[in-house]
């Protein structure tokens, strides 16, 4: 089939039925302010948040003028002049074994509300912030994809935020695939765990672009992602829907969490991910165990007060971050790659932020084995299907 084949009645998106045809999705409704630094009142950007919340009050700041404290309770939007780096390393660790993602940093912040989120720690207020000096951006991208055509990028914008959470009124992706369209050395995840498909009729090479969402099972998905998330169904219908217009997919399970149930919850989960699509639409799949920093703990304790799995027994790894049990992950491991495994799964599999002998322990082999994970899953980014 050809990229474009199909695409008439699915290039402007699938949405959660919390959406309106036209309109904003739910957890977009709830945003009570625009900042915008005076710089950036003419950008793109800023003119598509403005048609889409006309009736939404802007604040603007001048140079130097800071943007104080979120009133309590306040979805706000922060449309800013970034001065930082775009393109980042992901911030592993040496003691774990990363896997080399590139980060194209686009904003921070999540309207979804998972107990679990980590965002919640890295960021100490709910300001949603884009970075809308997007010129500066394209520059330094031109500056690092374009100097060495013949040395391969594997990047995406799902770290700091979720890659399409605000795309109906940024249209950030958009914007960032047609610029990347000249760079055929370049490969663009975009992850989320909600489903808007809007970006696809502007991506002229499928190979170049993995649509990615985060999986979970069934009962954490309920209890533990309380916001506007897409249902696990609509995320895996978008990936099929993907699938059929030549993409292929990226599925994370992470945070894996332990909880009663667990082995047949994400048994369910498993078996559901086969139901819409085949190991071969798949590039790559990663495992990570829950793990957080002490201060989202807290955040945990005091935002989610029905939430127990943070009481699980933990220890501190060697990045500081508290981690579940060694043998308590690799008995989760061993029950996820063995269901994977019987519906053909191999060598998409990898582990997020693991030791060799976690990776030995449960797969039989450590990433040397595979030429190294960043290399290996560079090669799974460019490869064609199958």
């Amino acid at each position: 089939m050809s990229r474009n084949e199909g695409r008439a009645t699915t290039a402007n998106g699938i949405f959660p039925d919390s959406m309106s045809q036209g309109g904003l999705p739910a957890y977009l409704q709830n945003i009570a302010r625009v900042v915008v630094d005076r710089s950036m009142i003419d950008t793109s950007i800023a003119r598509r948040v403005r048609a889409k919340l006309p009736h939404v009050p802007w604040v603007v700041l001048e140079p130097g003028q800071g943007l104080g404290i979120a009133r309590q309770n306040e979805q706000c939007l922060y449309l800013k002049e970034y001065k930082g780096a775009f393109l980042r390393f992901c911030p592993g660790t040496r003691f774990y074994r990363c896997c080399g993602y590139r980060i194209i940093h686009i904003g921070e912040n999540c309207p979804l509300r998972c107990s679990y989120c980590i965002l919640q720690a890295y960021f100490q207020d709910p300001v949603l912030k884009v970075w809308a000096n997007q010129d500066v951006l394209w520059d330094e991208l031109d500056a690092a994809f374009g100097r060495d055509r013949s040395r391969r990028f594997r990047v995406g914008t799902g770290e700091y935020t979720d890659s399409l959470v605000l795309e109906p009124l940024t249209g950030y992706s958009r914007d960032l695939i047609r610029f990347l369209a000249d760079y055929e050395n370049v490969c663009l995840e975009l992850k989320s765990k909600v489903v808007d498909l809007s970006w696809m009729d502007v991506a002229k090479r499928s190979d170049r672009v993995l649509p990615a969402w985060s999986l979970n099972a069934p009962e954490i998905a309920r209890t533990e992602e309380v916001g506007e998330s897409a249902t696990l169904e609509q995320r895996l219908q978008a990936a099929r829907t993907c699938v059929e217009n030549g993409f292929r997919v990226c599925l994370h399970f992470d945070p894996i969490i332990y909880f009663d149930g667990w082995q047949k919850g994400y048994a369910e989960t498993v078996n559901m991910i086969f139901d819409y699509v085949s190991p071969d639409d798949i590039a790559y799949m990663s495992l990570g165990s829950f793990r957080c920093m002490p201060e989202l703990s807290e955040v945990i304790e005091r935002d989610f007060p029905e939430s127990t799995f943070i009481y699980n027994e933990f220890i501190a790894g060697m990045d500081g971050k508290q981690r579940l049990l060694r043998s308590l992950r690799v008995e989760q491991f061993k029950h996820l790659v063995a269901l994977l495994r019987a519906h053909g799964m191999g060598k998409q599999l990898y582990f997020c932020m693991e030791s060799d002998a976690v990776w030995q322990e449960v797969f039989g082999y450590t990433v040397k084995d595979l030429g190294g994970l960043s290399p290996h899953l560079m090669n799974r980014a460019f490869a064609r299907r199958g």
